[in-house]
């Protein structure tokens, strides 16, 4: 192997680390920074792009209940929270 094939595959590398290892570990990240923050009483919206307020946090499978409207609660996976929108009431920033 020559010095610029070595080169070659280091400049690849690097490449591949930059365009997909990096960018998913800020994704995994940022969405355990989400998931840390949430709170019952919540406002978060989903990976669908739905607007909810968080009912309960304890679903045995990670997942947690949310309230889509009013009296209307639907089970989520923990997952398919993308943001939270107004932090609960008395939560600290």
């Amino acid at each position: 192997m020559t010095p610029q094939d070595v080169a070659f595959f280091a400049v690849l590398a690097l490449g591949l680390w930059l365009l997909l290892i990096r960018p998913q570990r800020a994704r995994a990240k940022a969405a355990a920074e989400v998931r840390a923050g949430l709170a019952v009483g919540a406002r978060v919206m989903t990976t669908a792009g739905i607007h909810a307020t968080v009912l309960d946090l304890d679903g045995d499978d990670g997942s947690l209940l949310l309230e889509v409207s009013p009296g209307v609660p639907v089970r989520f996976a923990g997952a398919a929270v993308v943001r939270i929108v107004e932090p609960a009431p008395g939560a600290s920033k």
